[in-house]
């Protein structure tokens, strides 16, 4: 069990949550993470990359020049590779990149990720719930009151955000908000602090326990 203080949004103290999840074995944890990552990024990729061999290339049906007599090298099509606007030899085609992972061991994954970054943490009780209206100076306001630095990238995880909570931190290049329901591994080890909701922290318990 990982207990952290919490604050208010006013960035005083609260008092304290808690959040008891299943993590893997220190033998096998990296190893686990390292290949969710990997699954999660692999699965991004489009894959649509694609280039002409020598038979779909448009033209060359018939000889370029003579065989003989020019002081060149011998060619019978425009098409191949040898020559620019050629076939491509071994060039890229659509595929697919995408890796399998069980249920149990993306979960196992998660879960690990986020205890790991447990000291780079920051639970508030009632995030932005001064916002009456889209206001990144107030977010921005919040998170300094909150003791985190405004230049690194910023997790922000909460259940239920309003919409103008939403609007105001949208504004924000290096933070990112994510619904409590909908954590991944990249973005849990990406972020340099972590910024989470008590509600939330409530619904990680339920949702990934």
């Amino acid at each position: 069990m990982t207990t952290f203080e919490s604050l208010t949004w006013d960035g005083k103290k609260s008092g304290k949550v808690s959040l008891d999840l299943k993590v893997a074995k220190d033998t096998s944890a990296n190893d686990l993470v390292h290949r969710a990552v990997l699954r999660q990024l692999a699965n991004k990729r489009q894959g649509t990359a694609s280039t002409l061999t020598r038979s779909e290339v448009r033209g060359g049906g018939r000889k370029p020049y003579k065989q003989k007599g020019t002081g060149r090298a011998r060619q019978g099509s425009i098409r191949t590779p040898l020559r620019p606007g050629g076939g491509i030899i071994f060039g890229p085609k659509p595929r697919s990149y995408t890796l399998d992972m069980n249920r149990k061991e993306r979960r196992l994954a998660l879960r690990t990720a986020l205890i790991s970054r447990s000291s780079d943490i920051t639970t508030v009780e009632d995030f932005g719930s001064t916002i009456d209206s889209p206001k990144t100076k107030e977010i921005m306001a919040g998170l300094i009151r909150l003791g985190v630095d405004q230049t690194k990238k910023i997790l922000i995880i909460l259940d239920n955000p309003s919409v103008n909570i939403k609007k105001s931190i949208s504004n924000i290049s290096n933070v990112r908000l994510m619904l409590s329901d909908q954590l991944n591994v990249f973005d849990i080890l990406n972020a340099n602090q972590i910024v989470i909701g008590t509600s939330a922290i409530n619904k990680i318990q339920e949702v990934y326990s």
